[in-house]
C-alpha cells in the first residue's frame, strides 16, 4: 500500500509518500510545496495543485491521508476557510486517482505518532524521524506533519485490518 500523507496549506503544502508492507513503512518521498505569499489566493491554489497533481502522477498512491483543518482561534476564519480550500485540492486529485481517502484531526496525528495529543512540532518530527528510520536532519514542519499523517493512518488502517479479520 501506499500512502499519500498531506498538510495542507495554502503557501506551505506539505506532503509525504510512505510504501507499507508486511515489514513495515518506508519514506520513499517528501517535500513541502511553496506558493508565494504575495500571490492572490487562486493562482497559490493553482500553484499547490500543480505541484501535487505531479507527486501523485509520479508516486501513484492507493490511499490519501490528511490532516483535518485546525486554525487557531487568533488567525480567525478565513485562515480556516484558506486551508479548507488546500484540503479541497488535495481530495479533488484523489477522487480523479481513485485513492481512498481518509482524515484526520491534528490531536490524533499527535497522539498517533508521539503518543501525546499536544506534542510539540519538534517531538511530531523526530519520532517520524525514528519510526521511518530517516536521519536526523531537519525538515520543514509541514512535512514532517505529512509524514505524521500517513502514519497515523497506518496504525487506523492496520486497526481496522485486525478488526476485519477477526
Amino acid at each position: 500500500m501506499r500512502i499519500l500523507g498531506v498538510d495542507p496549506g495554502t503557501i506551505k503544502f506539505g506532503y509525504g509518500i510512505v510504501d507499507v508492507d508486511s515489514y513495515g513503512a518506508k519514506c520513499v518521498a517528501y517535500g513541502c510545496l511553496e506558493a508565494k505569499r504575495s500571490a492572490d489566493i487562486h493562482n497559490r491554489l493553482l500553484t499547490i495543485y500543480r505541484g501535487l497533481e505531479e507527486v501523485v502522477t509520479q508516486w501513484k498512491p492507493d490511499h490519501l491521508a490528511v490532516e483535518e483543518p485546525f486554525v487557531a482561534p487568533q488567525r480567525g476564519a478565513k485562515a480556516g476557510v484558506a486551508v479548507g480550500q488546500a484540503q479541497a485540492l488535495a481530495l479533488l486529485l484523489a477522487a480523479a486517482g481513485d485513492m481512498e481517502v481518509h482524515r484526520y484531526a491534528p490531536s490524533q496525528v499527535k497522539r498517533a505518532v508521539s503518543d501525546y495529543g499536544a506534542g510539540s512540532k519538534a517531538q511530531v518530527q523526530r519520532m517520524v524521524q525514528m519510526v521511518l528510520g530517516m536521519d536526523t536532519q531537519p525538515m520543514s514542519e509541514d512535512t514532517s506533519d505529512a509524514l505524521a499523517v500517513a502514519l497515523c493512518h497506518i496504525g487506523h488502517w492496520r486497526a481496522a485490518q485486525r478488526i476485519l479479520t477477526a
